[in-house]
């Protein structure tokens, strides 16, 4: 469940409405009213995050690039707003231009739409055929994958009636570009500098990527959203649901969002206040999160205690989707007992090799893939010849995307396939290990794509073969089938339960963000080893976790974790 998927009911708007952006139709209705009710002010908010601080920062940095990338190659075309200038002077000077027929005007400053509550701003305005403009958006994250269909102009002919379909790249599922696409669309109509809807591009509006290869165009007409609702009609239904949740909380009316713990709650400032009234309502979301918590509520299931005295054998309630029905009560049952993990059977199958491999891969977000740690195992035996016991680390430490990613990942490769090779030579079995196997399949695979052809790179062939092996073992899809855990699946939250603990405190995802950016000098300083040391480290506890868990689960150990049915 994501914020973007949070139902709504249908509302309308009411008087005295307040400003919002873009961004507040894939936010959590919640969240939109504590952005705006007054009482709030005082209620209690998470740190500042600085990872996503920094995300925003790289984010500026990116559009900065792309900005001086496009004017040195459309001069003639090229209209600058400076960005020194206050808003209501940018907004003036891109009156200006816009009233002179300029065919690009970079850093726009649109008016507010006070009318309808609307402000936001586009990197980019592109004049069209037959007058008016359409917004492009510049954003710090992929818009494309490898195949075809994708609607795209080359970045030195950014108007959309040179876009052509694409033979290299299919779009990527981006449902908040588009959502921020059809805000700037209404109100570039607002402020009349909209192109006329009957023209053929009058309701497109394109997209650069973190790739910057391409700006990728769409139609905001087009049926793209569930019961082929088109962008457009997506949008109207979003934000006149968003507004009057706002307007409800900023003139006192009464709330038309409560507390529902979805995905976005890892990381909203208001989680604090949200969480602790959950937990003071013993809130069934604390369980089943998503659209199921709010059909529970609905018949009557709407805390932990009620499902938990359900009866699991039973018809449920409500139609349930992904877990069976004696999951989610064994999981409200284990939450109330203060129970992280429960097994969901009694004997708990994890498939074991005479040779053993932990893999784990660390990436700096989509721009390439950094390292790959690897722990070699034995448990069948050494043999004279094998490669000792231990952790191997296969790094780059130029900053990525760069050309060393190649070298790096052929090493891992090339060591890999020896040590699959000489078990199958010497007739023993051989497993490799990963933990939530989606990231390290998307880089091995992008990988090799990237790098075809060069020395030690295996083909896609290969890897396809590799993923599709028995041997290729995702912990995470065993930890799935055979426990039901109350606070989460990840690594961090089950691999305690096995009495595994990380040497650094502040280990996790986002943290190694920011330590990489140290460990390469991305922000102008000089490399720090000692940050590198820290993502080694880091790196080589995440594969012992997911040694110690394997071997936890197939240890007598596993047996002290209650059984779901004896809850």
């Amino acid at each position: 469940m994501t914020a973007i998927e949070n139902r709504f009911p249908a509302v309308e708007p009411t008087s005295g409405r307040p400003v919002l952006d873009g961004a507040a139709t894939t936010r959590c209705r919640r969240r939109i009213h504590l952005d705006h009710d007054p009482e709030a002010a005082s209620s209690p908010r998470a740190m500042p995050d600085p990872a996503l601080e920094q995300r925003r920062a790289d984010a500026a940095a990116h559009r900065e690039r792309i900005g001086a990338r496009l004017a040195a190659d459309l001069t003639d075309d090229w209209c600058e707003i400076p960005a020194d200038l206050p808003v209501a002077e940018r907004v003036e000077a891109t009156a200006k231009a816009v009233a002179a027929g300029a065919r690009l005007i970079w850093r726009a400053a649109l008016p507010t739409d006070r009318a309808a509550g609307r402000r936001g701003s586009p990197e980019l305005l592109v004049r069209v055929l037959g007058g008016g403009y359409v917004p492009v958006i510049v954003v710090h994250h992929r818009i494309t994958d490898p195949g075809t269909g994708a609607l795209t102009t080359t970045l030195d002919r950014p108007w959309p009636q040179h876009a052509a379909l694409d033979e290299r790249r299919k779009v990527r599922s981006q449902p908040r570009d588009l959502l921020r696409l059809a805000h700037l669309n209404r109100m570039l109509h607002a402020a009349g500098w909209a192109a006329a809807p009957h023209l053929k591009h009058g309701d497109h509006g394109g997209v650069i990527g973190l790739d910057a290869d391409v700006v990728v165009w769409h139609d905001l007409r087009a049926g793209h959203w569930p019961g082929g609702r088109s962008t457009l009609a997506e949008y109207d239904a979003r934000f006149a649901d968003r507004m009057a949740v706002a307007t409800a909380a900023a003139t006192g009316a009464p709330a038309l969002a409560e507390p529902s713990r979805i995905t976005e709650c890892r990381r909203c400032p208001w989680w604090p206040t949200c969480e602790a009234a959950l937990e003071r309502a013993e809130d069934v979301s604390l369980v089943v999160r998503g659209e199921l918590a709010g059909v529970l509520r609905e018949v009557g299931v709407g805390t932990v205690s009620a499902l938990a005295a359900l009866d699991p054998t039973a018809a449920p309630p409500v139609d349930v989707p992904g877990l069976p029905f004696a999951d989610l009560v064994a999981l409200a049952r284990a939450r109330r007992r203060g129970l992280a993990v429960v097994r969901r059977v009694a004997e708990v199958d994890v498939p074991r090799a005479d040779i053993e491999v932990d893999v784990d891969m660390e990436s700096f977000g989509e721009a390439g893939a950094y390292l790959w740690g690897a722990l070699l195992r034995h448990p069948g035996g050494r043999l004279p010849g094998d490669e000792p016991d231990g952790y191997r680390a296969f790094a780059t430490w130029e900053p990525v995307p760069t050309q060393d990613e190649a070298r790096s990942f052929a090493e891992f490769w090339t060591w890999l396939s020896a040590v699959r090779a000489r078990a199958a030579a010497t007739g023993r079995t051989f497993a490799a290990y990963c933990y939530n196997e989606q990231a390290e399949n998307r880089w091995l695979l992008a990988s090799a794509t990237r790098f075809a052809g060069l020395p030690g790179i295996p083909t896609v062939g290969e890897v396809e073969e590799f993923i599709a092996h028995p041997g290729w073992i995702d912990l995470f899809a065993v930890v799935s089938e055979w426990f039901l855990c109350a606070h989460g699946k990840g690594l961090k939250r089950i691999a305690p339960a096995a009495g595994f603990t990380w040497r650094d405190p502040e280990a996790g995802g986002e943290n190694s963000m920011r330590w990489y950016r140290g460990a390469v000098g991305m922000d102008g300083a000089p490399p720090d080893p000692r940050q590198r040391e820290r993502l080694l480290a880091y790196n080589a506890d995440d594969v012992h976790a997911t040694q110690a868990l394997r071997e936890w689960m197939t240890s007598p150990a596993v047996k002290q974790v209650p059984l779901a049915a004896d809850l």
